[in-house]
């Protein structure tokens, strides 16, 4: 017995540990290749006309096929068959398959992004509660930074199936703002000091030109609307922009921008006396 043992030891030692030993290098120096592979296209696909919403998603891909095509080659090193390998995968297929539903998934919500094209890289998009400046479109999740630079990981497949609005698909947006004024004031007063605004201010556009309308009659203002077009990357700045500069035209201008008030009455325990406060 104890002979036995020390023929499968020396069998072990001078036959199994070199080829274990040359698997661990093939997948250690295989990996370190991908990396360098992997960094080789980074720079062709910065170099080509291939669309940048496809470089991280191309990187990925690439990535997961070369590592199994390296793990496929250290298990052949160590006298796994192929044949037995992929009898093996199709026999666990149905539980791979179910345990890796979600990812696969994932995978199949990528490609479906990257055929149809919602939205590209650097697009600002909202879905559900989440908004956010898309920074890659991976293979299995896409990632999007918020406006206070939190980073935001989705799963493709929420992606492929939800509602999206891209605030960057269109070159332009419209910025619509209601002023409200007093009805002491002269309306059309108030619509020249808006236009004069509007005509003014460097990032609204003159074509389609500028609407400025009353809105309606409220209980304590005539409320004018302003509806001016803009680029779209400079919609949420023209936004801020036009909500100070017009109060503070209103102001030198003598235009009342009416706030809700409410009257208190108080009112003496024993009624003689009731005093109003504004």
């Amino acid at each position: 017995m104890l002979e036995s043992f020390k023929e499968k030891a020396i069998e072990f030692m001078f036959i199994s540990v070199p080829k274990l030993i040359g698997a661990i290098l093939i997948i250690a120096i295989g990996f370190g290749l991908i990396n360098v592979v992997l960094r080789m296209l980074d720079k062709f696909l910065k170099k080509s006309k291939v669309d940048l919403s496809l470089h991280s998603f191309i990187r990925s891909v690439a990535s997961a096929v070369l590592k199994v095509l390296i793990i496929i080659v250290a298990l052949s090193t160590l006298g796994v068959e192929m044949t037995t390998f992929v009898a093996i995968l199709g026999a666990a297929g149905v539980t791979i398959g179910l345990a890796l539903k979600d990812s696969l998934s994932n995978l199949a919500g990528g490609v479906l992004l990257l055929t149809f094209r919602p939205f590209n890289v650097g697009d600002f998009i909202e879905v559900g509660d989440k908004k956010g400046t898309v920074k890659s479109i991976e293979i299995l999740y896409t990632h999007i930074n918020t406006s206070d630079n939190k980073r935001v990981v989705i799963p493709n497949s929420s992606l492929a199936n939800a509602d999206i609005t891209n605030y960057f698909t269109e070159e332009e947006r419209r910025v619509d703002l209601i002023f409200g004024i007093g009805y002491e004031d002269d309306i059309d007063h108030a619509k020249n000091v808006l236009k004069d605004v509007l005509d003014k201010h460097e990032t609204v556009l003159k074509e389609p030109s500028p609407v400025i309308k009353v809105d309606s009659l409220g209980d304590d203002s005539v409320n004018i609307v302003i509806k001016a077009w803009t680029k779209s990357e400079d919609h949420l700045n023209t936004h801020y922009d036009l909500q100070e500069i017009v109060k503070k035209r209103f102001d030198s201008e003598n235009i009342e921008m009416p706030f809700q008030q409410r009257d208190l009455h108080l009112i003496s325990e024993d009624n003689q006396g009731i005093e109003k406060i504004k």
